[in-house]
């Protein structure tokens, strides 16, 4: 069974998206800040890790670079509604680390077909 980690300072968008992929078979475990998504990254070990980019204090592309360096098979899946994810993103990027992100709100068809592999994001190596 998949493990995915969702992180998202939005409680109930946190929660629904748990549950969606409780639904298909994911075990999943919820975070409401990247510090604590980080804690509890240790433990779970996640295969994925869905993070909403705009979060107090560890925004989800710093975490993702961090859950990276600590579990190097970890998927990333950013997703954010904010137009200023893209500066983080391209800033990301520069230092060698690039990630998929998807508009919120998260359409669950879309979310699923990125973590079965049927539609791949940019072909780009983990550092």
């Amino acid at each position: 069974m998949l493990r995915v980690l969702i992180a998202d300072d939005e409680q109930v968008i946190a929660d629904s998206l748990a549950a969606v992929l409780r639904q298909f078979g994911y075990e999943t475990t919820t975070a409401y800040d990247g510090k604590t998504a980080l804690e509890k990254a240790r433990s779970f070990e996640p295969d994925f890790l869905l993070t909403d980019v705009m979060m107090p204090g560890l925004n989800g592309i710093e975490l993702a670079i961090q859950i990276r360096e600590m579990l190097p098979p970890c998927k990333v899946i950013l997703f954010s509604g904010m137009a200023v994810t893209s500066d983080l993103v391209d800033d990301a990027e520069s230092r060698g680390h690039y990630f998929e992100v998807l508009a919120k709100p998260i359409q669950p068809k879309a979310l699923l077909a990125y973590l079965t592999g049927t539609v791949s994001g940019p072909d780009h190596s983990n550092p």
